[in-house]
């Protein structure tokens, strides 16, 4: 006797269609119907990879020796090189030995850390709105997340003091994300103490993801978690060189703290792949030992489209401040509008792809987030569509 199709894992059950992938299908769609769309839905840097980096990865792709399986815990040298950045950038020191684990870009390490630090019944402290994988690593594990709302009246932190007790005592993880997506909030160092101080008290792993720490303006430097004095004893962080430098595409990132987790993470992951292509790894080596040049000069692009953003929409009737980090433009909708509703008007209307806030969890209901990683020339478009958008 047959069986009937199936239905898949009761686990993909629990978890919504990831958003980019259903944004990236009404975009297709409009294409292929002819509308010339401007997409800036997506945090995708446009500038290219720096020339150096890639000219490390063409001669790495053409050394046999790195054709083989790679490590499963990165290069020696990565490590070392990670370590070094971290030790310049934030004055921490790291053993790269045991405190350092590259991975597939950092979705791949918050995706597998609840599979390898949570039990099935765990809580895990989520933001929202969010990166989603916060949510929906922690479903795929069994355990049950805990929303932490983020406000605008709190200035989009978490009030740890409305976690109810008996929460914080069954959470095993909490995610914290500054600079943060979408809300491209900061968080000062009152604020990371305070987390830091909330998570010792119940014995919860602080796991900060921080792939926009580079990404600031107007001399602004975002603290790295392990800048906290005892984040280390409770902590994780998670890097990617996508947004520091170019390189969404190469997937290669790193989590890094406290030895004994970042050692389970690896047990983990030695189970699920094989390490990172070697060539991208001495790519990688190249980028965090080439000194900061090329970020700058790639905050100075982004920092002069966030002006030409907030001037757009603050001539609209909005009125919103350039951001202090982040590629993104957080605002609420317009008087009369969901999320989606508002995002699907403008690209109707426009032709322009931006993202609805409540793709990002509930509380970002009633908000939209828009990127600014189109080139000038299409994001000048971009607004002078807007421009006449009718509201």
């Amino acid at each position: 006797m047959s069986k009937t199709a199936h239905s898949g894992a009761s686990r993909l059950g629990k978890i919504p269609p990831y958003l980019f992938a259903e944004v990236d299908r009404k975009v297709q769609e409009k294409r292929r119907a002819g509308v010339d769309v401007i997409s800036l839905g997506i945090g995708d840097p446009d500038l290219p990879t720096p020339q150096r980096i890639v000219n490390v990865l063409q001669e790495a792709a053409a050394d046999p020796s790195n054709h083989r399986y790679p490590s499963y815990f990165g290069l020696a040298e990565l490590r070392q090189a990670i370590a070094g950045w971290y030790g310049e950038r934030s004055g921490v020191t790291l053993d790269p030995a045991t405190e350092i684990l590259p991975t597939l870009g950092s979705k791949d390490g918050i995706a597998h850390v609840p599979l390898a630090l949570v039990d099935p019944g765990d809580v895990v402290l989520a933001p929202d709105p969010g990166y989603t994988v916060y949510v929906t690593g922690a479903l795929m594990a069994g355990a049950e997340p805990y929303i932490m709302p983020l406000t605008d009246a709190n200035q989009w932190l978490p009030d740890l003091d409305a976690i109810p007790g008996d929460v914080a005592d069954r959470a095993k993880l909490m995610w914290l994300n500054y600079p943060n997506n979408p809300t491209a909030a900061v968080a000062d160092r009152d604020f990371l103490e305070r987390a830091v101080a909330f998570c010792r008290q119940h014995d919860i792993i602080l796991c900060h993801d921080a792939p926009y720490s580079e990404i600031a303006f107007d001399g602004y430097k975002p603290l790295t978690l392990f800048e906290i004095p005892g984040a280390k004893e409770i902590g994780l962080e998670f890097h990617s060189l996508s947004k520091t430098y170019n390189m969404t595409g190469w997937r290669i990132g790193w989590v890094c703290g406290r030895a004994d987790l970042v050692g389970l993470i690896g047990q983990l992951k030695t189970n699920i792949d094989s390490g990172i292509f070697q060539a991208v790894q001495w790519a990688a080596i190249e980028a965090l030992n080439g000194g900061e040049q090329e970020t700058r000069a790639a905050c100075e692009v982004y920092a002069k489209r966030h002006r030409l953003v907030a001037n757009t929409l603050n001539e609209l009737g909005w009125t919103i401040k350039p951001p202090r980090a982040t590629f993104y433009v957080w605002a609420p909708v317009p008087h009369g509008y969901d999320s989606i509703g508002f995002a699907s008007h403008v690209l109707d209307e426009v032709g322009v792809n931006i993202t609805p806030g409540v793709g990002f969890g509930p509380h970002g209901e009633g908000y939209f987030r828009l990127s600014v990683t189109a080139p000038d020339a299409r994001l000048d478009e971009a607004m002078a569509r807007m421009r006449k958008l009718s509201l």
